[in-house]
């Protein structure tokens, strides 16, 4: 019997080891999924490599993760903002390596990994220091670089609900990076807030289909 469903936090990040890439859903605070980037900060795994949208918000979920001291690099479009104040601050004092990706670029260079497609041209970024020491093609009259795909150990997402099968829906704008993250890992773990029985979702809005997710954890599981 498939049954993904984890019985708690600790189990759910269980297995994410130090160095690994691990991608953060997530469009600031909206569908980050903070219990689970808690009981990451509990694990204890350190020089980590995290994707993400951002580069974390005050002092809790990412930017905790980053202030404990975790996170060797972040590869992230939007690593500034009023209350970035964490990253900032590790940023200048040169405890962490920043990989800064256009947002359009990072979402495609995610999805191209869980397509299985071996890099893209894109003209975002011609021209300018994110293009340095990447090949570049002029295609029909146009100027494009060469961008390779993100993969990842881990991605920790966050649906509405999910069933042991792994099957997920989102809530609304939450969905965001949820989707792609789920297919360029080699684990997916979901933090929904409800748990439903096999069939309850109908198949016609299941965003994410259970082969993509490995394992399902209630937000408030201990």
């Amino acid at each position: 019997m498939i049954d993904k469903i984890s019985g708690s936090l600790e189990a759910a990040v269980a297995g994410i080891k130090d160095g690994a890439t691990v991608m953060i859903g997530g469009f600031g605070n909206a569908g980050m999924p903070s219990a689970l980037i808690d009981a990451l900060i509990g694990q204890g795994a350190r020089e980590l490599t995290i994707v993400n949208n951002n580069a974390g918000n005050g002092d809790t979920g990412l930017a905790a993760l980053l202030k404990a001291g975790r996170v060797r690099k972040i590869i992230c479009s939007f690593p500034r903002q009023a209350d970035s104040h964490v990253f900032d601050s590790l940023y200048h004092a040169g405890k962490i390596e920043l990989e800064l990706t256009p947002q359009g670029n990072l979402a495609e260079r995610i999805r191209a990994a869980g397509a299985g497609i071996g890099g893209f041209f894109s003209p975002t970024g011609y021209g300018t220091l994110l293009a340095e020491g990447k090949e570049t093609r002029l295609i029909n009259g146009r100027h494009y670089v060469l961008e390779s795909p993100i993969h990842a150990d881990f991605a920790l997402i966050k649906a509405l609900r999910g069933d042991r099968w792994g099957n997920l829906v989102y809530r609304k704008t939450a969905r965001n990076f949820g989707p792609i993250m789920a297919m360029a890992a080699a684990c997916t773990v979901a933090q929904v807030s409800e748990v439903v029985e096999l069939g309850q979702l109908d198949p016609e809005t299941i965003v994410t289909p259970g082969i993509f997710v490995q394992r399902v954890v209630a937000q408030g599981s201990h």
